[in-house]
């Protein structure tokens, strides 16, 4: 996969990228990651990029004539491009996943009030990492590579990583444990000690149901359930009805 950032400060990515899973995965050449200064795009000695807003108001623009060159110097056949902005649809796992399958990704990332509107005619889609407000798109762009990275073949350890992971089947991850086995008094669970597989995957899905339901009750909506979930979630139900008497 080949994904391109558009930012007026492209400086904000190179040591998140260079570490861990990123750092790999491009060193295997499963991802291609290319930072875009913006401002390279931008005309005279002074290069600016951003402008005051037609109209009035507080804050500055950023310019068409700016952003629009810097989008069509990386635009292809392939590219999807994406302008982190907090009116597009917040991010989730579904999405996520899809955007893995893309072939190439140019992430568009705002600062100061926004950018001209003129330049959405080349940006098919907007996303959101939330309701609240950052100084600019660089650390949602961060965050949406570092989802997408994990979806691409290859990039994860093991296989089966990014399908277990929480979310990947609308439940939270079970709790994990390493050594010691007792630490103040509090011991890792005897199945996980049992090395009996069966017994320790149906105790890690049950657990799952159980912090999602504790802590996500909403990811349960409207869910499909198999029958082993079911009936690990009847477990969890009784047992919490025996304890709360």
């Amino acid at each position: 996969m080949r994904i391109d950032i558009l930012s007026l400060f492209p400086e904000m990515f190179v040591s998140p990228f260079n570490e861990s899973i990123i750092k790999r995965a491009r060193e295997k050449g499963l991802l291609e990651i290319n930072l875009i200064d913006i401002r390279d795009f931008a005309p005279g000695k002074h290069q600016q990029a951003d402008d005051y807003p037609f109209g009035g108001g507080a804050g500055m623009v950023m310019k068409a004539d700016v952003v629009v060159p810097a989008i069509t110097s990386c635009k292809t056949v392939d590219s999807w491009v994406i302008y982190l902005s907090p009116q597009g649809k917040t991010l989730n796992q579904n999405r996520v996943t899809e955007l893995g399958q893309k072939n190439h990704l140019v992430l568009l990332c705002g600062h100061y009030e926004g950018i001209d509107y003129r330049v959405m005619e080349l940006v098919d889609e907007e996303i959101s990492i939330g309701d609240y407000i950052l100084t600019g798109g660089e650390l949602a762009a961060m965050v949406l590579v570092d989802a997408v990275s994990r979806m691409i073949l290859g990039v994860l350890g093991a296989e089966e990583s990014a399908l277990e992971e929480s979310f990947s089947q609308s439940l939270l991850e079970y709790p994990h444990y390493t050594r010691p086995r007792s630490y103040q008094g509090q011991e890792v669970p005897e199945v996980l000690l049992s090395g009996h597989h069966e017994n320790i995957r149906r105790w890690r899905k049950q657990q799952g149901l159980l912090m999602t339901l504790l802590k996500r009750p909403e990811l349960l909506l409207n869910r499909e359930y198999d029958a082993e979930e079911k009936e690990l979630l009847q477990e969890i139900l009784f047992r919490e009805q025996i304890n709360g008497e």
